[in-house]
């Protein structure tokens, strides 16, 4: 399949919350991970993200280089082409994008979209994310204003974000305290600004206790009943049940029943970066260590070009990768669920 079209976006968004199960969103650093992440959704029978953080459109474009529109584009450019041998639908996302980074990152690819879309074309990416966690409500959610009318006129979803997520990610980091939870009237400040729909559409990732980085289950304090506190508020106002389409960041070391949890209450899209980078080097490790003589030339030896060759290695690093995108979409019920059924 294609890569989705807005229609076919928002209609996957559209019955994961009917349905009450979210989307895997993989980020992605070169084209092996890209191509994994397809594998495992494919595996899985489900529809998914693949999105490109800053730092990881910087990777993209060449370690020397470093130009996150670069990168950003030649990914999408990819993934667009790879991704019709596949019989899924995939959509494509930029990934958390603060303040000083929207000129030069999130901006230029809306302009890019706009254009595309001017000229009869699909916009290049499907949703992009701009991250105001680290800036006063009021300011974050001014900005989201601004971009949600140029995203709405590039037939583009925005995501946001209303709270804070603890721990780093991509330079973006924030202390572990009582900010990690998005209250009532951040939602309904979020409503008041964006209204529900009718400027744009738009995602929000409010905040439970999420935390970024590598965590053991039960460690992370989620309080998923945070979610439903909102939506019912918001409903409420606005008579509309679960009003928001709700992201879950920052989800390494969650319980199971945290996770289903957070679905209930209007999870769509659920962020793995962490596990999955794990779940990708993991083989690599496994094959030089038990191959050192292989993939080493000790003691004037010639080694085995079947062990160094990068493909040897690569194959198991995306096959790791790709089991972990089945088990995330075990996990967020997702399996099965392809549109292309």
């Amino acid at each position: 399949m294609p890569i989705a079209s807005p229609e076919v976006y928002a209609e996957m968004l559209d019955r994961a919350k009917a349905g009450a199960f979210a989307y895997p969103a993989i980020n992605v650093t070169s084209s092996q991970t890209l191509n994994a992440a397809l594998q495992g959704f494919a595996e899985a029978g489900s529809d998914g993200i693949v999105q490109i953080s800053t730092g990881g459109a910087e990777y993209a474009s060449g370690p020397t280089i470093k130009n996150m529109i670069t990168g950003a584009v030649a990914l999408a450019e990819y993934a667009t082409e790879v991704a019709k041998n596949y019989p899924i639908n995939i959509a494509l996302h930029t990934d958390h994008c603060p303040k000083n980074k929207l000129d030069g990152y999130v901006r230029p690819l809306l302009a890019l979209s706009k254009e595309r879309v001017a000229n009869g074309q699909a916009p290049l990416f499907q949703s992009h994310m701009w991250d105001g966690s680290a800036v006063p409500v009021d300011e974050n959610l001014q900005i989201a204003e601004e971009l949600l009318k140029d995203a709405a006129a590039a037939h583009i979803i925005l995501e946001i974000e209303v709270g804070v997520v603890g721990g780093e990610e991509d330079g973006v980091s924030a202390a572990i305290d009582d900010k990690l939870y998005s209250t009532v009237e951040d939602g309904l400040a979020t409503a008041a600004a964006l209204g529900l729909g009718e400027k744009g559409r738009y995602m929000t990732a409010l905040t439970f206790g999420n935390v970024h980085g590598v965590y053991k289950p039960g460690n992370v304090k989620l309080r998923p009943e945070i979610l439903k506190e909102i939506q019912e508020a918001v409903g409420a106002k606005y008579g509309k049940e679960k009003p928001f389409d709700l992201v879950f960041h920052g989800g390494s070391g969650s319980l199971l029943s945290e996770i289903h949890g957070a679905l209930d209450y209007g999870v769509v899209k659920m962020n793995i970066d962490t596990d999955t980078q794990y779940a990708f080097t993991r083989p690599v490790v496994d094959h030089v260590m038990k191959n050192y003589d292989g993939v080493l030339k000790i003691d004037g030896e010639v080694g085995n070009k079947k062990a160094y060759d990068p493909r040897a290695w690569g194959k198991l690093a995306e096959n790791g990768l790709a089991k972990r995108v089945v088990e995330a979409c075990e996990h967020l019920r997702s399996s099965g669920t392809t549109l292309s059924k």
